[in-house]
């Protein structure tokens, strides 16, 4: 009887494909593992097997599998679950699912090697210059790889090069896959078994005695001996003795020493475990209602304002699962609060304690990968980024999303194009665990859900220890600049009140969402600002590189020292990011301290860790910052924030923006005064009279919600109405403008005209030399979300077909706000 496996591949086509196996492969084989199998003409995939028949593939022969590359499954079935309904929910195929989920080890791909054919010998003058470069190498190597080709000619087209020499017969090509997680071993020693006894020992010792470093070594292997149990490395000996390799290598070598190899974690926990803290009142009330609301519902808002301590909560329910060995799932949005969070719980739960984002090398993932699948003790609490709720989990009791309204959660490329705060609810749903939203300034859509009963819902409104939350205070720059009052950027309320905080000590954050040193350079004789030559923006002026910047593509060029337009030298800047505030601030404060954290200060894989650490030990005394500086970071010595320009966040053009400015004020306020004294905020606007600004120096919450609520019921958006975003993107303009056209026309023929908005030209038309055009969807919750994404489905496939079109990529974003 034959058998065949269905298996996922790690690219986006819509189906599984089926693939022959042997009776033999059919009884070892299990979903969940991984295959290598051909695809194509003459690629090399590791596939995932979904399921095992007997059932034949009606339109295509199948091929036979090539090997298989587990022992056991690394994917479970309730992932393939939660991959399927992210499939569908989210409009992409498994295979984008898969790509995402698993670490890039796992996705192996087969590479095009380049052998030598010995049987054929060239003379130098059969070989132009390239052919003449690649016969060399290969005369050293015995293989080598596409990339290495590219580096040894130095440009990017070698495959007609390559093809000359095949057609000599010179070399041969085929397809190889290899594995690219290698874990971690540590050598071991120890002493022979013939050295245990005394009198063997002694008589060693002896015959070493003309060999003073060997005696040494030996002396030192004892002397760590008496001081740790623990088995000791070759490394440690080394340091003890101060000794090299090879001279352990020749006690090795002389049957005195042995050793032995040991894997280890690349990332493990050491250090000692402290007890958790004491809730106060208000949180043990708190977190009694939170399981009362488990009792009914599954999913539950913890809205707590700043400071009062919801971390607490989780850890005190976290603490109370962990005898049941089921895991919990701990999602933040940002990487810098990781940092934070890490050691606060692994004071608490020790080696429990996994952590995953995408800061982590390669081998690290895989590792965290493997303990989440197999190993309880060391990953019973996974805290990670939205990347981590797409681990193996084999029994979940609680998520928590903490700081559930941060955009963070949503992924916008590649696909899925998935929201890590709904996908969470649902991978709970999956495994009847119960999921905990947790945030000062709750999203619209989750307050909504909450109050309509879907959610429970518990509030928690002080702070604590009882602090006053912090006094937010409003500075109208236009009056300022009118009366001379400013400084550069700095009104002279702000200038006075860092001063004062500085004198007493204390500690100050300074926020603008902007990086860089000026987000425009412009000539002041012709008005001339150079773009960029691949989107449209113009480039952003960075400093410290003495570089303009690209933020959208990276394309960076040397600073002009004249106009490239008209060659006047005058040239100005425009606006200020948080490179010029830094700059500044360090004019302004010159004895004191000043740091700036933004994504291009925190670039290395500690970069986050360096900076918040450094405030944290207060030897940084100003933090310039991004948004990364408002999420739920904890500093005790902090009495006063700044934000520099409210207004860049409220003239957005976004009908989240409001939502998003009081959301994002609320949380860097939250950072001030979180001990004894109370925190001071001075926001600067042009504009103080904005209803958001009142309404968020006012702690207004439910005001704002209920007039966005209404804004939102009033032009159809959510969570009355779910968005799908089509974006078409094309290096043609013209083949834009006509593609998005007939795409538009063909949405409103299947769902009508008042469900479909557009084309419209996004803010920024053009990045990466791709022109860009936006339709925009809207659906009624009342109506059959399943049914009008297979009629969008039909839509898409009609357009694939139209040969002038088919070169126009088009991307689905469900829920894409």
């Amino acid at each position: 009887m034959p058998y065949f496996i269905d298996a996922i591949l790690p690219i986006p086509v819509e189906k599984a494909f089926t693939y022959s196996i042997t009776e033999a492969e059919a009884k070892f084989l299990q979903a969940g593992m991984r295959v290598a199998v051909p695809f194509g003409k003459s690629k090399v995939y590791a596939a995932l097997v979904k399921n095992i028949h007997t059932t034949p593939p009606t339109l295509y022969e199948a091929k036979e599998i090539e090997h298989i590359l587990d022992e056991k499954p690394i994917v479970t079935q309730k992932q393939f679950e939660l991959w399927s309904w992210m499939a569908s929910y989210y409009m992409c195929t498994e295979g984008e699912v898969m790509r995402a989920s698993l670490p890039s080890a796992f996705l192996l791909e087969s590479e095009t090697i380049i052998r030598l054919q010995p049987e054929v010998v060239l003379q130098d003058e059969d070989l132009q210059d390239d052919e003449f470069l690649i016969y060399e190498a290969l005369q050293h190597q015995s293989v080598i790889k596409i990339q290495e080709v590219m580096d040894i000619l130095g440009k990017r087209k070698v495959l007609p090069t390559i093809k000359k020499l095949l057609d000599k017969g010179a070399i041969s090509v085929q397809e190889e896959v290899y594995e690219q997680y290698k874990p971690k071993l540590v050598t071991f020693v120890q002493l022979h078994s013939h050295y245990k006894e005394e009198k063997a020992f002694v008589a060693l010792l002896d015959s070493l005695s003309r060999a003073p470093k060997q005696r040494e070594l030996l002396l030192a292997f004892f002397s760590l001996k008496a001081k740790t149990n623990k088995p000791i490395t070759t490394l440690a000996l080394q340091k003890a003795a101060n000794a090299t390799a090879t001279q352990v290598k020749t006690l090795v070598a002389k049957g005195i020493f042995e050793t032995y190899e040991k894997r280890k974690d690349r990332v493990e926990f050491e250090g000692e475990t402290s007890g958790t803290k004491t809730l106060n009142e208000h949180q043990v009330e708190a977190l009694a209602q939170v399981k009362e609301s488990f009792e009914t519902q599954n999913v539950c808002l913890l809205h707590g304002v700043t400071a009062s301590g919801k971390t607490e909560i989780y850890v005190s329910i976290i603490e109370e699962l962990l005898h049941t060995g089921k895991q919990i799932l701990y999602l933040l949005p940002e990487i810098a609060l990781t940092t934070q969070l890490i050691s606060r719980l692994q004071n608490y739960f020790g080696e429990k304690v996994a952590v995953f984002h995408s800061k982590y090398s390669v081998h690290e993932r895989v590792e965290v990968w493997n303990n989440v699948l197999q190993n309880a003790s060391k990953a019973q609490i996974i805290i990670g980024a939205r990347s981590a709720m797409l681990l193996p989990f084999y029994e979940l009791e609680l998520i928590v999303v903490d700081e559930e309204h941060e955009s963070s959660f949503k992924q916008y490329d590649p696909a899925p194009r998935y929201h890590a705060r709904d996908a969470a609810v649902v991978l709970g749903h999956l495994f009847k665990a119960k999921v905990i939203l947790g945030s000062a300034t709750p999203s619209v859509e989750t307050v909504y859900n909450a109050r309509h009963g879907k959610y429970g819902y518990v509030y928690l409104g002080h702070r604590h220890g009882n602090i006053l939350m912090p006094e937010i205070n409003l500075v109208d720059i236009k009056e300022k600049q009118r009366k001379r009052e400013m400084t550069g950027h700095f009104s002279d309320t702000l200038l006075r009140a860092i001063t004062d905080a500085l004198q007493l000590g204390e500690q100050v954050i300074l926020f603008q969402n902007r990086r860089g040193f000026s987000p425009v350079l412009e000539c002041k004789t012709c008005g001339h600002a150079p773009q960029c030559p691949n989107c449209d923006v113009s480039l952003t002026y960075h400093k410290y590189r003495n570089q303009l910047r690209c933020h959208y593509c990276g394309h960076h060029i040397a600073m002009q020292l004249k106009c490239m337009a008209c060659g006047s030298p005058d040239l100005t800047t425009k606006g200020f990011g948080t490179e010029q505030i830094e700059a500044e601030l360090k004019e302004l404060y010159p004895e004191y301290s000043i740091a700036r954290m933004d994504s291009d200060t925190t670039r290395g894989k500690y970069g986050f860790e360096k900076i918040i650490t450094a405030f944290e030990q207060e030897e940084i005394d100003i933090l310039v910052g991004t948004q990364m500086l408002t999420k739920g970071l904890d500093f005790r010595n902090v009495t006063l924030v700044g934000i520099l320009n409210a207004d860049s966040m409220l003239n957005f053009p976004d009908f989240r923006a409001h939502e998003r400015s009081y959301q994002l004020i609320a949380q860097v306020s939250g950072r001030a005064g979180r001990t004894e004294k109370q925190g001071k905020v001075l926001v600067q606007t042009y504009n103080p009279y904005h209803q958001i600004l009142q309404q968020v120096s006012a702690n207004k919450f439910d005001a704002m919600y209920e007039e966005q609520l209404q804004e939102r019921h009033d032009f159809k958006y959510p969570p009355f109405y779910r968005l799908v975003r089509i974006t078409l993107r094309h290096r043609d303009y013209q083949k834009i403008e006509e593609s998005s056209i007939w795409v538009a026309k063909a949405l409103r023929q299947a769902l009508g005209r008042d469900a479909v908005l557009g084309p419209e030209t996004p803010p920024v038309a053009r990045i990466r030399n791709q022109y860009r055009r936006n339709v925009l969807i809207k659906i009624n919750r009342r109506q059959n979300l399943k049914q009008i994404k297979g009629l969008i489905a039909r839509v898409q496939t009609s357009f694939k077909a139209i040969p002038q079109y088919r070169s126009v990529r088009l991307i689905i974003d469900v829920d894409c706000y």
